[in-house]
């Protein structure tokens, strides 16, 4: 039977599972996009790629106590997820400043942020997903104020647990953007995924780029560093 598909994204489908109403499969996509949406190009194997070092990375997370909607990775290109409805919010976590927040605010590329950086920007394509603060967010969406607060905290948590991760494949944790939901108890899950497209990662010896700026900057074979990460990640995990 042929699955009914609720949403196609930059990155991914989402279909509603045919077993369980409380379930979604999320199917990756090959497609790349960079400066929302502006960059576009396909790469064969990209989709299988996110859809298993995502998967590898929320069974790590989930090791560490960071549960998330992840249940199972079904095969190559799909996962099976807790159903969630989306908060319209990408918390972005900063360690080292790179890309936009160096151009924004004057700060010299690759200043350590010490402890890191939490920024809020509001998910909605036909505006950019501007950066908002605190008060932006409580008018903009239905989130409380406790919710934020445990939101941010979730995302450091997740920032110390994906930092111990990487440097334990030699690999340093630049940046990354998280998005959560609510599932049908209404508790807030870790959602969307976590892989090299919302991650910016650096090998820790060379400073060699392992993440989707090598798509943006047009620096490298964005499979050859996916792969990388892939295999790294199966040979610690």
């Amino acid at each position: 039977m042929e699955l009914e598909l609720l949403y196609e994204g930059k990155a991914k489908k989402v279909y509603q599972s045919d077993t369980d109403e409380n379930h979604l499969i999320l199917s990756y996509k090959n497609d790349a996009t960079a400066f929302n949406g502006e960059k576009k190009a396909q790469f064969t194997g990209k989709g299988r790629l996110n859809n298993e070092i995502s998967s590898l990375l929320f069974q790590a997370l989930d090791n560490k106590g960071i549960p998330s909607h992840f249940i199972e990775r079904l095969d190559s290109t799909t996962q099976i997820v807790q159903k969630t409805d989306i908060i319209p919010l990408e918390v972005v976590i900063r360690n080292i400043a790179t890309g936009s927040i160096t151009k924004r605010l004057g700060i010299e590329e690759k200043t350590p942020f010490e402890p890191a950086l939490a920024e809020l920007f509001y998910k909605e394509d036909r505006l950019g997903d501007p950066l908002i603060n605190d008060e932006h967010a409580l008018y903009l969406t239905d989130i409380k104020a406790e919710e934020l607060a445990g939101i941010k905290e979730k995302a450091r948590k997740v920032n110390t647990a994906l930092t111990e991760i990487f440097a334990a494949i030699g690999v340093r944790l630049v940046d990354f953007k998280l998005e959560f939901g609510r599932n049908k108890e209404g508790n807030i899950l870790l959602s969307d995924e976590v892989s090299p497209d919302t991650c910016r990662l650096w090998d820790i010896e060379t400073n060699e780029k392992l993440d989707k700026d090598v798509f943006r900057q047009g620096t490298g074979d964005l499979i050859t560093v996916y792969e990388e990460i892939l295999n790294r990640l199966e040979a610690q995990l």
